[in-house]
């Protein structure tokens, strides 16, 4: 998917275009990019401060350092595989903090669904102050985007999970020699835990300082976009409005495709036309973002792999 949207985002370039990004990269404050990273991890910092929120009244109170350490490093399995990075963050953090992976999934669960509410405040605002934009997108650049719907992919995914529970079910009572009552009740514990998690939004004694790092962290990532434009002088004088927008696109390109690749840069190169910036800056603009926030998963990611376990063994 993600090779796909690249080729859309790249189908286009010529000489000319390659010759404007040329222009346009050397002639960028490059130097920018040292504020972004930091806003950035500190976003994420404010991530970790946020699920250890949610940990609270399930009575755990895992160290800030574990778990800044799990949420970098979830972020940077996500790169490869979509979504493992969420399953593999809870583990590293039951395993050093000793708490139920099956609890800080459930946490995870809440969060992503206060991530979805924020991304709709965050649709809703943009549309607010620009009526209109998004139709406008879709009507330019996708004109047969209703029309292309098929029930194959979702019959494909249908039959990949029947046969992937088929084999756990013939694992199960072959090869562990267990009773369908036994997973039944290994079931039964497990969605317990989960509800126990999901549930934690319910009993949060700090739902203020919840709410304060929520909008904290969706400011940052806007702040990163805005001071993104003043990398370009082709793009110096947008605002807050387009930055609203990019942070928007970005968004829905980092859920298209592992780590957003091509779908973000794709997405910020089709916002951005809309506001009358050539193609080529477009793309380089869409495609250097991408490049700056990935560059900050992959070093800090790095560097958690490293810092977690000296970390603890110390």
């Amino acid at each position: 998917m993600g090779l796909f949207f690249a080729w859309l985002s790249l189908k286009n370039l010529d000489k000319n275009n390659l010759q404007q990004i040329k222009d346009a990269l050397s002639r960028a404050r490059q130097w920018l990019i040292v504020p972004v990273f930091f806003m950035l991890v500190f976003s994420h910092y404010l991530r970790a401060l946020r699920w250890r929120l949610l940990m609270r009244p399930l009575g755990h109170r895992p160290s800030v350092v574990n778990t800044f350490f799990a949420v970098l490093m979830g972020y940077f399995i996500n790169l490869g595989v979509p979504r493992l990075g969420e399953l593999a963050k809870c583990t590293l953090l039951a395993r050093y903090e000793k708490i139920p992976a099956e609890q800080l999934i459930g946490t995870i669960i809440t969060e992503r669904i206060i991530d979805a509410l924020s991304l709709l405040l965050v649709f809703a605002l943009t549309l607010g102050l620009q009526p209109g934009l998004y139709s406008q997108l879709i009507e330019t650049f996708f004109p047969n985007a209703g029309n292309t719907a098929s029930s194959s992919p979702s019959l494909t995914t249908l039959l990949l999970v029947v046969g992937a529970l088929g084999l756990f079910l013939i694992y199960w009572l072959a090869f562990k020699k267990a009773t369908l009552l036994q997973l039944q009740q290994q079931i039964t514990i497990l969605l317990g835990r989960v509800y126990a998690g999901v549930s934690s939004i319910a009993a949060l004694q700090q739902r203020a300082l919840f709410v304060f790092l929520s909008v904290c962290i969706w400011a940052l990532y806007l702040l990163a976009g805005y001071v993104g434009f003043f990398a370009f002088s082709e793009t110096a004088h947008y605002g807050l409005k387009e930055a609203l927008t990019i942070l928007s696109a970005g968004s829905v390109g980092m859920i298209a495709s592992p780590g957003g690749i091509g779908a973000y840069a794709f997405l910020l190169e089709k916002s951005m036309q809309l506001y009358g910036l050539p193609y080529g800056i477009a793309l380089a603009f869409g495609w250097l973002l991408w490049l700056a926030q990935t560059g900050v998963t992959v070093v800090t990611g790095f560097l958690s792999f490293l810092l977690l376990p000296w970390f603890n063994k110390k």
